[in-house]
């Protein structure tokens, strides 16, 4: 039977590098008053020796799990359907990973779920939390302030905190990216343009049609649609927009899976894109803006970047402070927005 491989120890670090415990402790767990060549000496042993710190004794000491949670308030089947969520989470763990942070994510199936994600956060478990895809009326803003851990949100807020101090976001410049999109179908001619708006318990979806009214104010409500940044929603809402006006000639949805629902129930009624109908999406997702037919003019957000900000902002008050917006009234980081032309519009 063979033995079990025992894994080095702290004292077998410190004999390897001829210090003390102590000193080996204050260098594995980024302490100071440790002079370079002590600190080389054990970083060699530590190599050498192959020594793994462990993390909750290192906890104890440091107060730090170098663990991140990302909290995505969606149910698994639309985080996992959706590459919007793929690309943010992309973004989050590429920034992790080069500060050696490991990321926790945490979905909510229902509102049943917010209760438990609070209570793994306020447990001790992360040092922060990354949060997006919230709904106005979520409960989780409010139990994850009671946690007391760092967070930074995902998109514009809808709430203050109840401190009064502002949250900490990263978003895009939805209503402005939503203006470009209108003003180029109206440069394009079209005069009958509709909107396929997004979840409305959402702030991107109201802020991309506050976008759209800002460009179309005395437009026919009758030409808004409610989807629900599904491709299946998009159908619905596109089937909607056509029986009230079957004379529209453009329209303007709030992402790109709402725009190839759309483009389908187009084709379906016979409607040529962009001949008869102008579509234009929001996101620039190339595994869906590249692949519909026509490929799909859109606002690009850069969301990978955008993940990468957020993590970027946390861990930066995680260190103390760095990379927190000075001011309590602006706390958020907004990114700008491009048009980007293809066939559909």
């Amino acid at each position: 039977m063979s033995e079990a491989v025992s894994r080095p120890t702290l004292e077998a670090v410190a004999a390897r590098a001829g210090v003390s415990r102590a000193t080996v402790s204050r260098v594995v767990n980024g302490g100071d008053g440790v002079r370079e060549p002590l600190i080389e000496r054990v970083r060699r042993a530590v190599e050498e020796l192959g020594y793994v710190p462990n993390q909750a004794a290192r906890s104890l000491v440091t107060r730090r799990h170098d663990a991140v949670a990302v909290v995505i308030a969606e149910p698994e089947t639309r985080v996992f359907a959706d590459p919007f969520f793929a690309l943010q989470l992309r973004g989050i763990s590429k920034e992790l990973t080069a500060h050696d942070n490991q990321l926790v994510l945490l979905l909510t199936e229902g509102r049943d779920d917010h209760a438990r994600v609070g209570r793994y956060l306020a447990g001790g478990h992360v040092d922060g939390a990354l949060v997006f895809s919230l709904h106005l009326d979520d409960a989780l803003p409010a139990l994850i302030q009671r946690a007391g851990i760092p967070t930074v949100f995902g998109g514009r807020p809808g709430w203050r905190a109840a401190d009064g101090r502002g949250a900490v976001y990263v978003d895009s410049d939805n209503r402005g990216g939503a203006r470009e999109a209108v003003r180029h179908l109206l440069g394009l001619g079209r005069g009958r343009i509709a909107h396929i708006a997004g979840a409305l318990d959402q702030t991107s979806a109201v802020d991309r049609l506050d976008g759209f009214r800002d460009v179309m104010a005395d437009t026919d409500p009758r030409l808004i649609a409610e989807g629900d940044f599904t491709p299946a929603g998009g159908e619905r809402a596109m089937r909607e927009l056509l029986e009230r006006h079957p004379d529209l000639d453009a329209v303007f949805a709030a992402n790109d899976l709402m725009a190839s629902g759309a483009l389908r129930v187009l084709r379906e009624a016979g409607r040529r894109v962009p001949d008869d109908v102008a579509v234009v999406g929001f996101d620039d997702m190339l595994p869906v803006a590249e692949q519909t037919d026509p490929p799909l003019t859109t606002v690009r957000q850069d969301i990978e970047e955008m993940g990468r900000l957020m993590a970027r902002l946390l861990l930066g008050r995680l260190r103390g402070g760095a990379g927190e917006p000075e001011e309590d009234t602006a706390p958020g980081v907004v990114l700008s927005t491009t048009l980007v032309r293809r066939a559909s519009a």
